[in-house]
């Protein structure tokens, strides 16, 4: 039988990110990603619908997100639903969570306060630009790809320096 498990979603970050490391030393964080629905009711008066889905970074994605995103910022996830199960004082619990594949920064490239912006003001905004791919198997193995979405500007040559 064939499948298929992706997930795109864009909301906001429900709370600050906390960072921490994989005893191998791999930075992992999880968080809240609040995503919003608009649809009118019976009635026709528009109805707000908020799910709230928790997400999943690992590798220099997690860094990535601890340096640009705070509670509030808004960010573009793309990645695979992961089932999570745990016995707790003899009872099952489950609970569907998303890890993440693909982030994208949504917002402004820098500024003072700005989503997108450094937190740390010695960082350079460039990295707010960025698009960080990262694939992580369940076993802990971390196979980084990390792309930056113009390409010219990832090769380092100036537009008028392209031979082509």
């Amino acid at each position: 039988m064939a499948s298929y498990n992706r997930v795109i979603l864009m909301g906001n970050i429900t709370r600050d990110i906390q960072l921490r490391w994989t005893p191998g030393g791999t930075p992992v964080t999880e968080v809240g990603l609040a995503v919003s629905d608009r649809r009118k009711g019976q009635n026709g008066e528009w109805i707000d619908e908020t799910t709230f889905v928790d997400v999943t970074f690992w590798g220099r994605t997690a860094e990535v997100a601890a340096e640009y995103l705070s509670k509030g910022s808004p960010v573009f996830v793309e990645g695979r639903l992961k089932l999570d199960t745990w016995e707790k004082e003899g009872q099952k619990h489950s609970k569907i969570r998303v890890v993440c594949d693909r982030m994208q920064l949504i917002g402004s490239r820098g500024g003072a306060g700005g989503e997108g912006a450094p937190r740390n003001p010695t960082q350079a905004p460039a990295a707010a630009s960025t698009a960080v791919h990262q694939q992580h198997d369940d076993y802990g193995a971390d196979s980084r790809s990390h792309t930056i979405d113009n390409e010219r500007e990832a090769s380092g040559f100036a537009q008028d320096e392209i031979p082509f």
